[in-house]
Parts: C-alpha cells; structure tokens; sequence
C-alpha cells in the first residue's frame, strides 16, 4: 500500500497537480490574511486557468507558451464582460469567440490546450460578471495569476530541472517491459495471439505518446547554452529505448509454424521465453530504480538466462544430429542474437543509470535530432484551410458552439442556480469523439452525484472551517492529479473540493449540493446529444485516412531499407524518420480502432475489415523491422536484382493500395505477374545459396553465417510480399464497403 502512494505522489500527474495546486492556494492564503480574499480567488483561477497548457516541451517554448495563454484567458474573459451589457451584439458576439477559441486547435497539442484553458475561462466568466474599470481588473488579476502559475512552474523546473523527463523515462521503461513481456506470451502454446497483439498494439500507442514528451523535452532542448551532461544521458536512454522497441519486432517468427517444428522439443521455446520474460523483469525492476530515484546495481542476471538458452540449442542439436537439426539450430541461432542484441542495448540503460557513467555526449548530431520534432508553425492560412465540414475541428467547433449557446439559453431561462456550471460541464465532457464524450458523460455525472454525498456527509459532521481548508486543498490535489489517470475519481474529488468550499462561504449547502448535480446532468445531457446528432464525427470516417497514412508510412520505410541495403554506409537521418513516422502511424491507426470500438454498433459495420488492416500493418512494420534490424547488425552482400524486383512489387502492392484508399485510377500494367515474383524468389535463393556454397575462400563459420543472412533476407521478404498482397485485398473489400 505504501509503495503504491509512494509511486503516484512521485507521478507525472501529481508532479503537475502539485504546480497548480500551489499557485492557486498560496495567492488565496496570503491575500486573505490581508482581507482580501476575493482578489486572491481570482488570481487563483488565473492559474489554473493556464496550467492545462503546461506540456512537455523546451523551456523556452513552456515560458512562451505560458504567457501566450495567461494572456488569451484573461483576455477572453475581458471580451465577455464588455459584450455582456449588450444583449443584441452579445449572442452573436460569444458564438464568434467560442467557434475561434475552438478552432484554436488546429495548431496542435499545446494549441488544444489553450483553446480549452479560454473556453473554461469564458465559461466561468458568467460566475462573477463585471462592468466598467472592474471588468479590466478583474481580467488583469487572471493574468497575473497566469503568470504566478509560470513562476511556480519554473520553480519546479530549476529545482529538479529532470524531474518529469526522469519520470517520463521511468514510465518509457515500464511500458517498454510491457511490451517485451507481450512477446513474451507469445510463445505459450495456448496463447491467444489475436488478443496479445491487440494488447501490444494498445502499449505501443502509449509509448508513442511518452515518445513524442520526450523528444520535445530532450531534443528541445538541445540547442540551449546550459545543455548537460545529464540532459544527453537521458537522451541517449531515450534513443536506446526507441531502438529497443524495433528490435522487439525483430522477434516476428511464425509461432505456429515454430510451435510445430519444435513440438518434440518444447523446453528449447520455454528456454527462451524465460529469457524474453527476464528481459522484461530486468526492465521493469530498472523502472522502478529510477521512479525510485536510485543507483541501479548490475547484478548480471541476464548472462544466466541467454547461457541457459545456448544450452538449449547445443542439446537440440545433439539430439537430432547437425544435419537434422540444421534448420532449427539456425532459427534459435536467430533468436539467440536477437536476445543479445537486446542486452546489449538494455545494458547501455543500466550503466547510464548506475556510477559507471556520468557523462555521455552526441556530437555533431543536434542539427540531425532537430529533425525528429514536429515542427511548430501557426500561420493564418492553417487556419484558413480547416474552415469546411471536411475538418474534424471545425465540425467539432460548430457542434460545441451551438452546444454551449443552447446551455447558456436554458440557463438564463429555467431555475438553475449557476449557468456557468452547465456550460463549464459540456466543455470539459465534449470531445471531437462519439465515444470519448459518452464515456466522459458517465464518469462526470458518477463523480460529481458521489463527489456530493461524500462531501455533504463530511460537511454536515465537521464545520471548522480551518479543517474543511484543509480538505478542499487535498481534494484539489487529488483531483488534477486523477485528470488523465481515473476520470470518475477526479470528477467525485473536483465536486468534493467545491462543495467544501462553498461549506465555508454559504450555509446552505444541501442547495450547492442539487444544483451542481442538476447542472451537471444538463451539461452532459447536451454534450452527449451534440455529439450524436450534430455532425457527428463517427470514427468511420476518419479511418480511411488512417488507414492510409499507415499504409503510407510502412511504404516509405520499407524504401529506405532498401535504399540502405544498396548503399551501405551510415545509416541516414531520413531512415530514421520514416521508422519514426511508421510506429507512429500505426499507433495513430490503432487509436481510430479503439475509438470506433466505443461507437453504436451501426456505425462499425467496417470495424473487422479495420482491426485485419490494423493487424497487417503492425505485421508488415514487424517484418520491416526485422529486415532492418538484421542489415544494420551483419556485414551483408550487395543486393541482387531479384532482391531490388520483389522489393518493386511489395512497394507497388502498398501504392495500390494507397491509390484505392485516395480513389485514384490505378494503371493496370503496373501489377507485376505472380508467377514471374516466384521465380525471383526462387532465383535469390539459389544465386545465394550456389555462390556460398561454391566460395572456396569461407569458412566453415562465415559460410553459416552467410547462408543465414540469404534465409533471414529471402524469409522477410516472402512474408512482406503476402503481407503487401493481403493489404491490397482487404483495402479493396474496405474500400467497397465504405465508399466516399
């Protein structure tokens, strides 16, 4: 139970309710002492108006964009106080300012934060409603408040300037281990495969998103003059990290078919998942060293599992013969390496967390790292170009608008206590998403009817005022930090932490207690009807894109692969980002899979054809993967042009069925002929295998060795070609079924 508590209040999430939480009881605490309550109430929301948009990013794009925001929120809410006294321009007036603040998002991540953070503003504006002079110091106490929450926010930074990208690695590692202990299972005989992948599918699209944190965080920052040592050491765990997950896919056997070779002789696959399993042990206990904040101490267990492994295979094959045995020996042999590989990279992890290392540099590769980040442009014509129903946002700013306007009528005109509260619900619950918004409706409406009883039970017990401080700050707390972890229990702490405070302003809190939950229940009402009838963004239609993009970025990979395979050399930076490009696209597609999961029924009618073309396309980037993997690590031939001819079709496969997806004509005489990639096949195997068999001048060792690389090779592109027929088939069923 300790170590539980241990390892949230050390989290990210509580790391940043921290941040908030201080910056919005300090100004209250001290203004109060000096009778001024009310203007440190404001400075307060100030705050937490702005820490939304506090994300992971260098430091001087945080300050910028901390600023930017204190600005828009008290800025907004200037604009609403003075349009209010004018009902006529006011309705059209606050449609315009909600559909802007919505569109906002269009410029990504941090922009969708500060679009929420103003259109929260907006709509607690009508709490506290000013005219004249008191409406410009009322905005202008917001924007301070903006600006205390980026002090204490840099605060935080100077003090543990690695604090969140520590943690951020921490958790990297633990999924990481995850994902390893997922490949793991996949050599139980009974193991449902189906199941686990979908499961690995789900942790990759996690990692991605620590990922891309921490590529802003590291590679962010770069370029700054106070760069360290230890920002480059977590650099290179980041890399490592990354380079990891691609060799876990190099592990893509067929399990059946391996199952099969190896049913006389089953410990020699229990052998390695053991090690596959202590790879992920080993990580796992890494991640908790560093949450931990700890040295990490090398005890070497992983050399007793890969020595177990070799033994393994020294038996199978002394058992069967070296003839018999020969085709076994060569895919553990496979394996074997993979697992070392794998060590190797896990223990650059392990000494950069231990005393052996204390520095690490990458020179000469800023310029290049630059690259890998998603590069921050807001010009007007972006804006511009979204204004149609063909944009997610837009339909998505159009529906929140008429949404809150609608709230905001029936507010002014039916007995609810606080309009606010009904227009502050449809913005946290709505989302561009059927699902996401339907599930957000529940878990509020769950916490805020629990949140009550819970708080009214403690309320009617305790009325020491001190004590319910108390326990509205630790509500407060403990509500941020649930944000992104549980949304019931932050809805059941956010509405335990207002009915305290109003138990200390207002004696009746029993009428707190009804409206807030009626408010409740028509905020979620309107959002959860929005986004069912108001052009509904049913994820059917965004898939294809998808879809596509994946597709595309599988392409694009497998065309630096094979470019590397002709040059040789230094692997380029562009190789990298299409590897890049491609897990995060098949992570993107996997995302679309489980938000369509969470729609009616009528609208998955396509749902298996996606989950097959979800599941292919993590097939193919496992294949590409592996390929890619072993190029890199062996001294390989030169490439032969039945290689370059069967890597044209897999390629052409792929634009096909891009060009179905994009419903563009696709030239018939572009399709190569069966029967014609066979023979290739056939003739890389026997060139290979007839020139190493004739070469006088290698080894009994280097000879293995080769022939290997022509089977490794020869198999990964067999089951790339399948891969690339079967994604052209199931695209064109797809396509049929869900035509534009």
């Amino acid at each position: 139970m300790f170590d539980r508590i241990s390892k949230f209040t050390n989290s990210t999430s509580f790391l940043n309710a921290s941040k908030v939480t201080i910056a919005s009881v300090v100004p209250v605490l001290v203004l109060n002492y000096y009778d001024l309550f009310d203007i440190g109430f404001v400075i307060a929301l100030g705050a937490f108006y702005t820490y939304p948009s506090d994300i992971p990013s260098s430091l001087s794009h945080k300050i910028k964009g901390l600023i930017v925001a204190s600005f828009i929120v008290s800025g907004v809410n200037l604009l609403v106080n003075l349009a209010y006294p004018y009902p006529i321009l006011f309705y059209p007036f606050l449609g315009f300012l909600l559909f802007i603040c919505s569109m906002i998002s269009v410029y990504g991540q941090r922009a969708t934060l500060v679009s929420f953070s103003a259109l929260l503003s907006i709509s607690l504006s009508f709490g506290h409603l000013h005219d004249g002079w008191k409406a410009f110091e009322y905005s202008g106490f917001i924007f301070i408040g903006g600006i205390l929450y980026l002090i204490v926010s840099l605060v935080f930074h100077f003090v543990q300037p690695y604090k969140y990208v520590e943690l951020q690695i921490a958790e990297g590692i633990k999924l990481t281990a995850k994902y390893l202990k997922l490949r793991g299972d996949l050599w139980s005989p009974e193991a449902d495969r189906e199941a686990i992948i979908e499961k690995q599918l789900s942790v990759q699209v996690d990692l991605n998103l620590i990922h891309e944190d921490l590529r802003r965080m590291l590679i962010g920052n770069q370029n700054a003059s106070a760069t360290t040592s230890q920002n480059r050491k977590m650099l290179l765990v980041f890399i490592t990290l990354v380079e990891i997950q691609e060799l876990a896919l190099y592990t893509s056997f067929d399990h059946s078919k391996l199952h099969e070779k190896f049913a006389k002789h089953p410990e020699v696959l229990r052998t390695y998942q053991n090690v596959a399993y202590k790879l992920a042990s080993t990580l796992k206990k890494l991640s908790k060293n560093v949450h931990n904040i700890s040295v990490y101490v090398d005890k070497n267990d992983l050399k007793n599992e890969l020595d177990a492994f070799e033994s393994a295979i020294f038996d199978y094959e002394k058992t069967l013969g070296k003839e018999e045995a020969a085709e076994g020996v060569l895919m553990l042999t496979n394996m074997l390496k993979y697992a070392k590989n794998q060590v190797g990279k896990i223990k650059i992890i392990q000494r950069a967390f231990s005393l052996a290392m204390q520095s690490f540099k990458l020179k000469d590769k800023d310029k290049e790292l630059e690259k890998f980040l998603t590069p921050q442009y807001y010009p007007l014509r972006t804006l511009i170009e979204n204004l149609s129903f063909s944009s997610s946002i837009f339909r998505h700013s159009v529906r929140l608008t008429i949404t809150i306007l609608i709230g905001f009528t029936i507010g002014q005109f039916l007995a609810f206590q606080n309009v606010y509260w009904i227009l502050l619900t449809i913005v946290v619950i709505m989302r561009p998403g059927y699902g996401l918004t339907k599930e957000r409706s529940y878990n509020r409406i769950f916490g805020t009817i629990l949140g009550g009883l819970l708080a009214f039970g403690i309320v009617s017990v305790i009325q020491n005022h001190v004590a319910l401080s108390i326990l509205s700050i630790i509500c407060m707390l403990l509500g941020i930090s649930f944000t992104q972890i549980n949304y019931k229990i932050s809805a059941t702490f956010v509405t335990m932490y207002v009915v305290f405070i109003y138990g200390i302003l207002t004696p009746d809190v029993v009428e707190v207690i009804q409206f807030r939950v009626l408010d409740t229940l028509a905020g979620a009402t309107l959002a959860f009807l929005a986004n069912q009838f108001l052009w509904p963004a049913w994820e059917f239609i965004n898939t294809p894109i998808h879809i596509e993009n994946s597709i595309r970025a599988n392409r694009n990979y497998l065309k630096e692969i094979a470019d590397f395979y002709n040059k040789k050399g230094e692997i380029p930076t562009s190789y990298r980002l299409a590897r890049k490009n491609a897990f995060v696209e098949i992570g993107n597609l996997m995302t679309s899979f489980q938000r369509m999961m969470q729609e009616p029924k009528s609208k998955q009618k396509t749902m298996p054809l996606v989950n097959k073309l979800v599941v292919l396309n993590h097939s193919i980037l496992s294949a590409l993967a592996s390929l890619s993997t072993y190029i890199q690590s062996h001294q390989t031939t030169s490439a032969s042009e039945s290689f370059n001819y069967i890597i044209k079709t897999i390629l052409s496969n792929l634009d096909h069925s891009i060009s179905i997806l994009r419903n563009e004509t696709i030239i018939t005489d572009t399709f190569f002929d069966k029967e014609d990639v066979t023979l290739q096949f056939e003739e890389l195997k026997r060139v290979n295998f007839t020139r190493l068999i004739k070469d006088d001048e290698l080894d009994k060792e280097t000879r293995q060795a080769k022939m290997q690389e022509a089977q490794m090779v020869i198999e990964q592109l067999i089951w790339m070609s399948n891969l690339a027929e079967k994604i052209l088939k199931i695209t064109e069923e797809f396509k049929a079924t869900n035509p534009d």
